[in-house]
């Protein structure tokens, strides 16, 4: 990409500078570190390399089975550090043969020390990269005529030195001048600048000295004015991120986890440190470097990871051409082209336009009410004039459902009454079946078009979860006699895929399958929203084709910022594959993922999830997301009805939010950071659940509905928690026919609660939008029904009972009956004894309950609605109160 085009320029300012300094000749003399500065190693830290060389001197049969790779690294380490600290007088320089003579030779098989030093040197040969950038600046000096030297606090001697710089682009470095802190006794914080620059015989401000170490590279050389380049390899902007990912960074800390034992991190760790070091994210605006950096440091890895298995799988099994389902399949098959390219295997990947949406209408082949049902409910915000729409039909043509287009299909009863009305006459059959014949046509003109029919195979190559557009191709392409089964190559699979591989269909997982590993794959089913925005390309959904086959796409979701950084992240994401090609192709022994790298691409993708930074939640939080199965309902990442409670969440509340209440919970976590850290504890296992549950076992929050009829229904109910505030939460769904009113027992045991606030989302009357209904000031509680529960004035309310409740007129609020709602109810709880025998609290005033009530009353029903409610009041105030019965409004007036 131009640089004059990119979203976000790439290049350290710094080096670029050094550049242009060597061209006109600003400095006499170019002084390079060695170790993370010239050369970097494919293993997190320098210490991890010494459990690669375990595990090899184990498979060497070089020292016993028992010393496993994390002991071997430990122990490499403490004699090091034994060594050093022999050395007594003579200094803390060592050298590679110093250290291996504090090994204990019980382990060392081959009883020559000198074995193992060169098992040590080769293994850092294997291991050790030599920086482009870096080479690049080298380069520059040589062709104008600047001298080079190199300065390294080592224990190598210098023919090991010699002997790690023989790589490409480095051909320079053979007549640089090489002072190392093992050849002069004295390291470079402590002495060693001095002898340099006394050696040199120049000004100190003549040098320019570019190393990783902040103390001995830039502060000592600094003050003796030898200018200086902090050349940061794990800055502010990335430590975060592989703090999230359980990354040690202590130098000597835990040997690094998800290590391939061959390959180290495959240069996963460094590549990225360099992208996020390079980009100039200071220059652009915060959501924007946000996005970038999530794309150079999360997707950037996983999806270069998916493209090269993808066309190594396609090359294994002879495929020549891979299809690449749209939106997703711009982005996806260039990735696997370039992938192909660099390895040159035969395969290309092209992008085909399919949808969830348009393949499920395709494959209805039976037209009964169980297929219309299952087709109804798979789409979120559907209304019945949708529907009709969907499947070509007029309102004159189903007269039942002609007064209900707006009706919203939320639910299973109204989908029953949908089904059967649509499928209750063969006409209407006959006309759904024709529908979806034609569509299947369509379908098959761009499959035609694209040329995905001219062989005998289809290989989609798509993010994955349940294959359900495989599925439904397979299911189109067979109804049209065409013998061709799909396979699928998926970056995940959830579950629902396995209902697909009994169909015989081939499909094949790279990070997991059918659900598994569950600590990977659950976390990115559960909310893949910002995966599949940082993959899809710019453009519309797709809606249908045109009877030639061409797509007829939608419009753009998002804001024109969220649409900036989404381009800022798809280009982060070719900027870390072109990285990594880069590297590919100039050293020949740069290594091609193998499978080993899956865990930890794995792990980057899930903890990215699980544990958002706090500038992701924000940026990715506001961020609109597409439904994209025939309806065109747009909604929030994280919904903005569901900030205001984060203050009373518990961890235990966020994991159970369902996918409908929040896209990606973690995100509203962290919109806390103490809630993220309690969340972050569970999640990793630090701390039990249990710490966050308050200590009274079986209270819980429990909802039931009152529908039309008069009748009264379980709803749903959960666990009361009591967060780190004292304050408690509580989110219900529930969906009806025809909901009338709702009972909450709140507390679930007795005690006196504030109800800060209660918000019911619904949807009534049939309209599409859910509509907020909400119970904040003391008026609104003071004319509710109270069920063995007393309102004390205020948003107090003493709950007698476990069963106790408060009542919500939702049809009244709401004009008309409910089908679904969501409920959220933010609250403090202080627990009363079972005994009863505390102080009771006065309840509130009589006058206003009264005239409360009154006025909840008259606005239910009216003028008659208020009479009988007038009656009942003086009933009960002229004799006991009567027991609370089902159907009855029981209040404590």
């Amino acid at each position: 990409m131009d640089s004059q085009k990119r979203v976000v320029r790439r290049g350290r300012t710094s080096l670029e500078d050094v550049h242009q300094m060597l061209r006109d000749g600003s400095c006499s003399v170019l002084s390079l570190d060695i170790f993370d500065t010239i050369l970097w190693r494919r293993v997190p830290r320098p210490t991890d390399l010494f459990a690669l060389l375990g595990e090899r001197l184990v498979r060497e049969g070089a020292i016993p089975p028992w010393v496993d790779a994390a002991t071997f690294r430990r122990m490499r380490i403490v004699a090091e550090s034994d060594s050093r600290e022999r050395r007594g007088a003579l200094g803390p320089e060592v050298s590679i043969y110093d250290i291996w003579r504090e090994m204990p030779t019980a382990i060392m098989l081959r009883g020559n020390i000198d074995f193992y030093v060169e098992a040590e040197i080769d293994e850092e040969y294997r291991t050790l990269v030599p920086d482009l950038d870096i080479a690049a600046l080298i380069n520059t000096a040589h062709a104008h005529s600047i001298p080079i030297v190199v300065v390294s606090d080592t224990y190598f001697l210098q023919e090991h030195l010699d002997r790690f710089l023989d790589q490409p682009g480095l051909e320079p470095l053979k007549s640089a001048k090489f002072f190392r802190s093992h050849e002069h006794g004295v390291d470079k914080a402590d002495g060693l600048w001095k002898i340099v620059v006394k050696a040199l015989g120049v000004l100190p401000g003549q040098i320019v000295h570019i190393g990783d170490n902040k103390r001995p590279d830039v502060t000592v050389p600094g003050k003796l004015g030898v200018r200086t380049v902090h050349f940061t390899r794990i800055g502010e902007r990335y430590e975060p991120i592989l703090r999230r990912e359980r990354s040690p960074l202590e130098p000597f800390g835990a040997c690094a986890p998800r290590l391939d034992l061959t390959q180290g991190d495959f240069g996963i760790t460094s590549l990225r440190a360099k992208l996020i070091e390079d980009a100039q994210l200071d220059a652009v605006a915060p959501d924007v470097a946000c996005a970038w950096r999530y794309g150079a440091s999360v997707l950037g890895p996983v999806l270069t990871g998916f493209a090269e298995w993808a066309a190594r799988r396609a090359h294994e099994e002879g495929t020549s051409v891979l299809w690449c389902p749209m939106r997703e399949g711009e982005m996806l098959s260039t990735l696997i082209n370039n992938a192909a390219r660099q390895h040159g295997f035969d395969v290309t990947a092209k992008p085909v336009w399919l949808s969830r949406h348009l393949t499920s209408v395709a494959a209805l082949g039976v037209v009964d009410q169980d297929s219309i049902h299952t087709f109804m409910r798979r789409r979120h915000g559907m209304t019945i004039g949708g529907l009709l729409g969907i499947l070509q039909l007029r309102p004159g043509d189903v007269p039942a459902l002609s007064a209900r287009l707006g009706t919203v299909l939320d639910n299973g009863i109204i989908a029953d009454d949908v089904a059967t009305a649509l499928t209750e006459s063969p006409a209407l059959r006959n006309r759904i079946a024709t529908t979806a014949t034609a569509t299947r046509e369509r379908l098959l003109a761009h499959l035609r078009l694209v040329g995905a029919l001219d062989s005998g195979e289809i290989t989609l190559v798509d993010l994955g979860w349940g294959a359900t557009i495989q599925s439904q191709l397979a299911t189109a392409l067979e109804l049209s006699g065409i013998p061709i089964k799909p396979a699928g190559l998926y970056l995940a699979t959830d579950k629902r895929s396995t209902k697909v591989a009994l169909r015989g269909l081939r499909l094949e997982g790279y990070l997991g399958s059918a659900g598994e590993p569950e600590d990977i794959v659950g976390p990115l089913v559960r909310s893949p929203e910002v995966l599949e925005q940082g993959v899809s390309s710019l453009c519309g959904s797709l809606l249908d084709f045109t009877p030639e086959g061409e797509p007829i796409l939608g419009p753009i979701a998002g804001s024109a910022s969220q649409l900036h950084a989404r381009a800022a992240l798809h280009e982060a994401v070719h900027a870390f594959q072109n990285e990594w090609l880069r590297y590919a192709s100039e050293l020949p022994e740069w290594p091609a993922f193998n499978g080993g790298e899956v865990v930890q691409l794995g792990n980057i993708l899930a903890t990215s999830i699980i544990y958002p930074t706090p500038d992701e939640a924000a940026v990715f939080g506001a961020w609109e997301h597409e439904d994209n199965f025939g309806s065109d309902l747009v909604t929030h990442v994280v919904p903005v009805d569901l900030l205001p409670a984060v203050p009373y969440m518990s961890p235990g509340d966020v994991g159970d939010l369902l996918m409908r209440d929040s896209f990606w919970p973690q995100v509203l976590a962290a919109a806390d950071p103490k809630l993220a850290a309690a969340a972050e504890a569970v999640n990793s296992g630090a701390v039990p659940a249990e710490v966050f549950e308050p200590d009274a076992p079986g209270s819980e929050t429990v909802l039931r509905f009152r529908t039309g009829d008069g009748k009264w229904h379980d709803g749903p109910k959960v666990p009361l928690r009591i967060n780190r505030n004292g304050l408690s939460f509580a989110r219900l769904n529930f969906e009806a026919f025809d909901a009338t009113d709702i009972s909450l027992a709140i507390p679930g045991r007795p005690a006196l609660v504030r109800v800060d606030w209660i918000e019911a989302t619904v949807t009534a009357g049939g309209h599409r939008l859910p509509e907020p209904l909400r119970w904040d000031q003391p008026g609104d509680f003071s004319g509710l029904v109270y069920a063995e529960s007393t309102w004390l004035g205020g948003n107090l309310v003493e709950f007698h009972e476990p069963h106790s409740a408060l009542w919500l007129p939702l049809a009244a609020r709401a004009g008309a009956p409910v089908s679904t709602a969501a409920i959220t109810i933010a609250f403090a709880v202080l627990p009363q004894s079972l005994s009863g025998l505390q102080h009771r609290p006065p309840p509130g005033r009589r006058l206003t309950r009264l005239t409360s009530r009154a006025k909840e009353e008259y606005r239910a029903g009216g003028p008659l609605a208020l009479a009988a409610g007038v009656a009942r009041i003086v009933t009960r105030a002229g004799g006991p109160p009567p027991l609370p019965q089902e159907e009855d409004d029981n209040d404590d007036i």
